[in-house]
């Protein structure tokens, strides 16, 4: 047996790994918007975002501190900060805010985008350049989660989409650098130091946001706030920052083709919002481009 033989079973378990963990964060992104529809029953949008920044950063600090993990290296800081402004700090804000007027179904579809937006990035940052076999798929399913989204808003975007179109732009910085940080340091320590970069900041919002905003405690705004802080801003980023790291993060963006249909289903189920004939279609489309991209090199 030669050696590239003995390396291809490796090569496939990591790859396959890289995908149930990229998977698994998809999954728990895509309760993110029902759970902040939850969190603002109790908490306004200033003081919900900067209260499951405190409450994540309080969980990785715990770890890092448990662990003994470093301070990363200097050289580290400039990424970290660009993830700490993407995914702690600017995606969740501009999402809460857009969720005051749009539906958790129609921003799920919007942000839909965020797979080619990452892949754009990534291509821009690093020098990988994916196949146009890849770049079909992506542009395809796009292009299928653009039409479900206008189909949805009756023709015409909400005033809403301006955030969530923000919010993809950010999002998609912090997710390619991240995934590139993931290849030098566990994906958790990324996403960990990039909330205690934030943490200042968010015990300062907290203050003053928890100050002007009335807070009304029930059970749907505690479970609510507790996963969007502890279930997506520090699991889901564990996760998926690790899956980038193994399957690299063009391929790895193309799974979240399928986090607006999983935010769809949970919408229904968890907040009783209509579900629209065109989403199984939508499905299934997606489902095909998400099989190509992950087919292809990327």
């Amino acid at each position: 047996m030669t050696a590239q033989d003995s390396a291809t079973p490796t090569t496939s378990i990591a790859v396959s790994s890289g995908t149930l963990l990229a998977a698994l964060g998809v999954v728990a992104f895509s309760l993110t918007f029902p759970a902040t529809v939850w969190g603002m029953e109790s908490f306004g949008p200033w003081s919900l975002v900067a209260v499951r920044s405190v409450l994540a950063a309080l969980v990785a600090g715990g770890f890092l501190l448990a662990l003994r993990v470093p301070v990363p290296h200097r050289g580290h800081w400039a990424p970290l900060t660009v993830v700490a402004g993407g995914v702690v700090v600017g995606f969740p804000l501009l999402t809460t805010l857009a969720l005051q007027t749009s539906t958790s179904a129609h921003a799920a579809v919007v942000v839909g985008l965020l797979p080619l937006t990452t892949a754009a990035f990534a291509a821009l940052r690093t020098r990988r350049r994916p196949s146009r076999t890849f770049w079909a798929a992506a542009l395809a399913g796009a292009g299928v989660v653009l039409a479900f989204t206008v189909q949805q808003s009756g023709g015409a975007l909400h005033t809403g989409d301006l955030y969530l179109f923000g919010a993809l732009l950010v999002c998609a910085a912090g997710y390619t650098e991240g995934g590139r940080l993931a290849a030098v340091m566990p994906g958790w320590q990324v996403i960990g130091w990039a909330l205690m970069l934030c943490l200042p900041l968010a015990v300062a919002g907290s203050a003053v946001a928890l100050a002007y905003e009335p807070v009304r405690l029930g059970t749907h705004g505690v479970i609510g706030v507790l996963w969007v802080a502890a279930g997506s801003t520090f699991f889901g980023l564990y996760v998926w920052y690790r899956g980038m790291a193994q399957i690299g993060i063009a391929k790895a963006s193309q799974l979240q083709l399928a986090q607006p249909l999983l935010t769809l289903v949970w919408s229904v189920s968890l907040l009783g919002e209509r579900l629209s004939p065109a989403a199984p279609l939508a499905a299934v489309a997606v489902l095909v481009c998400i099989a190509v991209t992950q087919r292809t090199g990327g």
